[in-house]
């Protein structure tokens, strides 16, 4: 029987992360994967093909609608559907070339198969073709992610009404995408096909677009994203989803309580994702799950068996990637006797649409709830210079910070490239700095984080230079 110091359940960027940090420090280390290729869900059906296709999508809406502001005269351009999912899956491949890469780099051993407990130290990993083998290891991480939820009377047929993961794969353009669910998967995916050329109609259970993040975020998202043609139906629940033939019927009810109809040729479901532990055999190993099918941890990721963690979407807070990266370094370390920190209040959210959207740290929303005293700093992306070189002027900054001490509490963007500029939010408050340390710091000139410098300054006193 082979043995191990630790054994990683789940290759997604939790459970690589976390073996290559157990294998920096000495341990022995396997990681097992039930399907062919390393990277879950993120690399393969996720994080990496979604943003390829968002790329190519929007180099279409820039070359059919913006070229010629810009001097650039061409035929009318046509998609290549098939050429587009062609380069993403390219993407992917490649990406997850580079993971098998750094498992060979740092000696992890790779099982691929359908790895389950046998006891507490015992894994069984049950091979593609039937055969099995059973593994020893002293620790234990469980990072086998998530799945696309659904609601209980939709069928999914992964043809006309889907998921995420078949709608990176489409073999046609849809005609009008129905999508249900307002969060960041639905408005990224149904942004890619908005922008191909499909009237795409958002349904969502809520009052407002991702509803996780600052309120003023969500308004101009939504402003924006109507503006490129995408429609909202807000405050409306789904209650059924039929499928005849090429079309498919989505029946809900509004906000006042009257039955309406949705009709496209093809419905996105994207109402979230749930913790995946089919298969795992954790009764076999005693390991709790909660309420929500979460496997139960403490504030170490340790479950209720002593040698055995979990870490990312299997667990409990945001399903991000980064999140779950985080958690790996954090148990790998912890094995090795150190002492590491995760501040979940610094956890930033991204939704890749263009403009993109970028929040970290406390909401305007959450602050009121608490009874905090803070004041809010803002500047909008049209007053900045490199804004309006590229072209991209929509959105804004907004900084919070606490009203006696100026110690920011919350970054919140919308805006070209804000998924970058979002780490400017989090280092600061990862030192705790103040609305005036980031006022102060010399920002480079043209460039889009000026506009983070500016908001820095309406919020020590209304002192932005610009506006």
């Amino acid at each position: 029987m082979s043995q191990f110091d630790v054994t990683v359940i789940g290759s997604g960027p939790g459970g690589y992360v976390a073996a290559i940090r157990a294998a920096q420090l000495g341990f022995k280390t396997a990681i097992i994967e039930k399907y062919p290729t390393l990277g879950g869900t993120c690399l393969n059906v996720g994080c990496i093909p979604s943003k390829a296709l968002l790329d190519s999508s929007e180099h279409f809406e820039k070359a059919k609608h913006e070229f010629a502001d810009y001097g650039i005269i061409i035929n009318e351009p046509n998609v290549d559907l098939a050429k587009m999912i062609e380069r993403k899956n390219g993407v992917v491949e490649q990406t997850t070339k580079g993971i098998n890469f750094l498992m060979d780099k740092n000696k992890i051993t790779v099982f691929e198969g359908v790895g389950s407990f046998e006891s507490a130290t015992q894994i069984k990993v049950t091979k593609n073709d039937g055969s099995s083998e059973i593994i020893d290891s002293k620790y234990t991480i469980i990072a086998t992610g998530s799945k696309p939820s659904s609601l209980p009377f939709i069928t999914l047929d992964k043809e006309r009404i889907i998921t995420s993961t078949e709608a990176l794969n489409l073999k046609e353009i849809p005609k009008h995408l129905v999508v249900i669910g307002g969060g960041v998967i639905g408005l990224e995916l149904g942004s890619v096909y908005l922008r191909l050329g499909s009237q795409v109609t958002v349904v969502e259970f809520m009052d407002k677009i991702i509803p996780g993040m600052d309120g003023a975020l969500s308004k101009e998202l939504q402003k924006v994203l109507r503006k490129q043609g995408m429609k909202f139906e807000l405050s409306t629940a789904v209650s059924a989803v039929e499928r005849n033939g090429d079309s498919v019927k989505v029946t809900a009810k509004n906000k006042k309580g009257e039955e309406v109809n949705f009709e496209g040729d093809y419905v996105l479901v994207s109402v979230g994702r749930r913790p995946y532990t089919d298969g795992l055999g954790l009764e076999n190993a005693g390991v709790e799950l909660d309420e929500r099918g979460r496997v139960k941890t403490n504030d170490h990721l340790q479950t209720n068996v002593s040698n055995i963690y979990a870490i990312g979407d299997v667990v409990k807070g945001a399903m991000l990637a980064h999140k779950a990266e985080e958690e790996g370094t954090l148990v790998a370390e912890i094995l090795a006797g150190q002492k590491p920190h995760i501040n979940y209040n610094l956890i930033p959210g991204v939704v890749y649409t263009w403009p993109e959207v970028a929040g970290v740290g406390k909401t305007e929303e959450q602050l009121k709830e608490e009874g905090v005293a803070y004041k809010v700093g803002s500047f909008p992306m049209r007053a900045l210079g490199r804004s309006r070189a590229s072209g991209d002027t929509d959105g804004f900054v907004k900084i919070i910070a606490d009203e006696k001490t100026d110690e920011v509490l919350g970054f919140h963007m919308i805006g070209a490239r804000a998924a970058d500029l979002v780490a400017e939010g989090v280092i600061a408050m990862e030192f705790r700095a103040s609305a005036e340390d980031i006022a102060r710091s010399s920002h480079a000139h043209p460039t889009y984080a000026e506009a983070v410098k500016e908001a820095a300054l309406d919020a020590t006193g209304k002192r932005t230079i610009h506006m």
